[in-house]
C-alpha cells in the first residue's frame, strides 16, 4: 500500500491520535500520575526526553521510509 504525499500527514496524525487515545482508554488514572511526574521533573530534564523523543520519532520515520523503498 502506498500513501500519497497529501495524506501522509494525515496517516501521521491518525496514527499518534489512535495511539494517544489507547493509552487514555486503557490506563486514564496512569495519566494523571504520569502528567504529575512529569510537572515535577525539571525543566531541562523534560527537555531531553523531548528531544529524545523527536530522535526516536525521526529515526522511526528514516526507518519506515528505508523498509517501504
Amino acid at each position: 500500500m502506498t500513501v500519497g504525499l497529501v495524506a501522509l500527514p494525515f496517516l501521521a496524525v491518525g496514527l499518534v491520535l489512535a495511539l494517544e487515545g489507547l493509552v487514555l482508554a486503557l490506563a486514564p488514572s496512569r495519566i494523571v500520575e504520569l502528567l504529575d511526574l512529569i510537572r515535577r521533573m525539571p525543566v531541562e530534564t523534560r527537555r531531553n526526553l523531548g528531544l529524545g523523543a523527536m530522535a526516536l520519532g525521526a529515526a522511526f520515520i528514516w526507518l519506515a521510509h528505508g523498509l517501504g523503498g
